[in-house]
């Protein structure tokens, strides 16, 4: 039955990424999949369950199934989430291409950004993140090498929270976060593919331990077009 269930959510993102289904239209009913797919009732609403919960459908009620524009990846703004747990939640292939990791002594923007001292070595490093082929994100990682010592190129490939809290013990708590939008650099060109964009996403990221300690900062540049940048607020009265 499993496999039944997600052999068709496959094949109907297939038809949605491919543009058969356009945001807006409205999948075929319950009835007519399970003909298509001669199968049950049952295991259609796994399929369709499975589409809405990463973000291809939006059931509506005495509509049916609504397919959502999924050309953007939802960023959550408020959110602590590596780049790694980010793709496997949007269920997309991704790779990691490390271009710099080197301990350099921090320079005055940095060392002004992680208020540390002049002579504290940090990791500096340059990584592009690749989606379906593609360069998307360019995000630069300077940490606190005395709080987060033995980096390896395959540490920083894999997922460098999942080592600083499982390897080192260690536990992120949270970040403050500014958003702005720059015009593009010659790093950006030279490693993200822009498709002709001018201008990218900037999120700039001070992050902390559970003791209020700031070990991260992290500018994170996205290409426009690949993004929507989400947030869940909640009105209270004063």
């Amino acid at each position: 039955m499993k496999n039944k269930y997600t052999s068709i959510y496959s094949k109907l993102v297939l038809l949605i990424e491919e543009g058969k289904y356009e945001p807006g239209d409205t999948l075929p009913s319950e009835h007519e999949l399970c003909a298509q797919f001669d199968t049950s009732r049952e295991t259609i609403r796994k399929s369709l369950n499975l589409l809405a919960q990463n973000g291809y459908i939006q059931k509506v009620r005495g509509k049916g199934s609504v397919v959502l524009d999924h050309s953007k990846f939802e960023f959550p703004v408020s959110g602590l989430t590596s780049f790694k747990e980010l793709a496997n939640q949007l269920g997309k292939d991704f790779q990691t291409h490390v271009h710099e990791l080197v301990v350099q002594q921090a320079d005055s923007p940095v060392r002004e950004r992680l208020n540390c001292k002049k002579t504290d070595n940090l990791w500096k490093i340059t990584r592009t993140r690749v989606i379906a082929g593609e360069g998307i994100i360019l995000d630069k990682d300077y940490i606190r090498q005395d709080i987060v010592p033995g980096l390896t190129k395959s540490i920083c490939e894999n997922s460098i929270y999942d080592y600083i809290e499982n390897q080192l013990q260690l536990e992120i708590s949270f970040a403050k976060k500014e958003i702005v939008v720059e015009t593009v650099t010659e790093e950006d060109q030279q490693l993200l593919d822009l498709q002709g964009h001018q201008q990218v996403v900037v999120i700039r990221s001070y992050v902390y331990l559970s003791d209020a300690t700031l070990f991260q900062f992290t500018e994170s540049r996205h290409r426009p077009d690949k993004f929507q940048f989400v947030d869940f607020a909640r009105r209270t009265k004063v």
